[in-house]
């Protein structure tokens, strides 16, 4: 019997198998009912919108344009772009919302929608579950006046000079050009590979660029982990880079190999980024992270020592941002890489994540290796159980009560903190692929699995 292709329709958006469960039906469904949620402020809404480069997307984006445009918006649109681009856009043309076609860290053949509000935002938690139920109840009819079409090619040159004068704050960007870093970066055939080259070409740095087409053909799986980036870690070794950097599809997630060829975790960018922020002499007062509840404890010990605070929030772009405008927070990000500097914009971005460790590295004067050695570290380890009807909440039950007599928080899933170990679980339901996620992390990476180990026979149980 053949598999359905699934079709994730969560607060997150819309994801699925492109000409399969993605259909034009769904797409324009799906943005009728977002057009519909603009109407309740302006009768003729504009729309930015962009595709993350994935083979295949030019088709889903049309289909999304149409849609949008027989619903009654106006709008425009970027073409391939990342999604934090998208977002700098919708708030800087002053848009109602924007669009970005993309299936993220998914393979090839997924595709999907995702929706950003006026201030350049993914759509707050509240708006994103009145997005599905509206989807749910049937979108909405088009309109008897279809919105028109422009285009707009200055998207990257935008976000890049924004990322430009965010960098020349912290440090000034002569002194980090003086450096001629070697950087080999992998764009993975995607949307960050323009303005990812704007921006290291501007920094004085020695590039090396792979996946740096436009066939939108991955060259390797296009998550940005430590399995998937064996071949970056190989180039920074034999161009003896200084380092390397990996982007995802949409460009709003970063991964980073050190001089050695190593792999560093997708848990340190955020890291590294904040140690940027706060660590010289125009650091912001009352330094403050929001982060999820999935991110390594690293970002507690750093805003510890300097004094600060970490905000936890529900997983979930939407859930941070919210966490860190109500506590006014210099930045956020979660531990996927995922880096969000509202002095740029209010949402993931890969270039303001490489921009700010380049100015780490500058004002430190030590290769990336002698950088993460110098605070300590964890491991962490994730695993995945295929979901099916009434699993997750029935894991999360099991789990709470097996882990009683420690610190729970079950704002999302449950979160379990193992104090004496320095150690945590973290079990909850994706919002992205129909799977159970588990999360441990502790001092070593054998603690860590052991924590998993339990955990998943626990769920494996049920």
């Amino acid at each position: 019997m053949t598999t359905p292709a699934p079709l994730m329709v969560t607060i997150s958006g819309m994801r699925g198998i492109a000409g399969q469960s993605l259909t034009q039906e769904a797409v324009g469904r799906y943005l009728g009912a977002f057009a519909s949620l603009l109407m309740e402020s302006t009768k003729t809404p504009t729309v930015v919108i962009g595709r993350d480069g994935r083979l295949g997307g030019d088709k889903i984006l049309r289909f999304a344009i149409e849609g949008l445009r027989s619903a009654g918006c106006d709008v425009v649109d970027l073409d391939v772009a990342m999604t934090p681009t998208v977002g700098l856009m919708t708030k800087q043309l002053g848009a109602d919302g924007g669009v970005v076609i993309t299936a993220s860290h998914n393979p090839g053949q997924w595709n999907g929608v995702k929706c950003i509000d006026s201030t350049g935002a993914a759509l707050a938690p509240d708006a994103a579950t009145r997005l599905v139920a509206r989807y749910r109840d049937g979108g909405l009819s088009g309109s008897d006046q279809p919105g028109s079409l422009t285009r707009n090619t200055d998207a990257a040159r935008i976000h890049f000079d924004a990322v430009m004068d965010a960098i020349g704050e912290i440090v000034p960007t002569d002194e980090i050009r003086a450096k001629h870093f070697g950087v080999v970066l992998d764009s993975v055939n995607a949307s960050g590979r323009i303005a990812g080259s704007l921006l290291l070409n501007a920094l004085g740095c020695d590039i090396t660029h792979i996946g740096d087409g436009d066939s939108g053909v991955f060259d390797h799986p296009p998550e940005p982990t430590e399995a998937n980036l064996a071949g970056l870690c190989g180039h920074v070794l034999d161009f003896d880079a200084d380092i390397g950097f990996a982007q995802d599809p949409d460009a709003d997630r970063l991964a980073i190999i050190d001089e050695s060829g190593a792999y560093i975790g997708e848990e340190h960018t955020l890291v590294l980024a904040a140690r940027a922020l706060f660590g010289g002499a125009s650091a912001p007062a009352d330094p403050c992270v929001a982060t999820n509840l999935s991110t390594s404890r690293m970002i507690d010990d750093y805003l510890a020592e300097i004094g600060g605070r970490v905000v936890r929030t529900p997983v979930g772009e939407a859930n941070v941002v919210a966490g860190m405008r109500a506590n006014h927070c210099k930045l956020s990000g979660e531990g996927n890489g995922g880096v969000i500097w509202p002095r740029v914009v209010d949402i993931r971005d890969s270039l303001g994540a490489m921009g700010l460790t380049l100015a780490l590295l500058t004002r430190s004067g030590k290769p990336l290796s002698a950088v993460i050695a110098s605070y300590p570290g964890y491991a962490i380890v994730k695993r995945k159980v295929d979901t099916r009807e009434g699993l997750a909440p029935a894991a999360v039950a099991a789990i709470a009560e097996r882990y009683k007599s420690e610190r729970l928080d079950t704002s999302d899933g449950v979160r379990v903190d193992f104090d004496s170990q320095r150690a945590w679980l973290h079990v909850r339901a994706s919002n992205t692929e129909p799977i159970l996620r588990l999360i441990a992390e502790a001092p070593d990476g054998q603690t860590a699995s052991d924590i998993l180990d339990g955990a998943q026979a626990i769920v494996e149980a049920l």
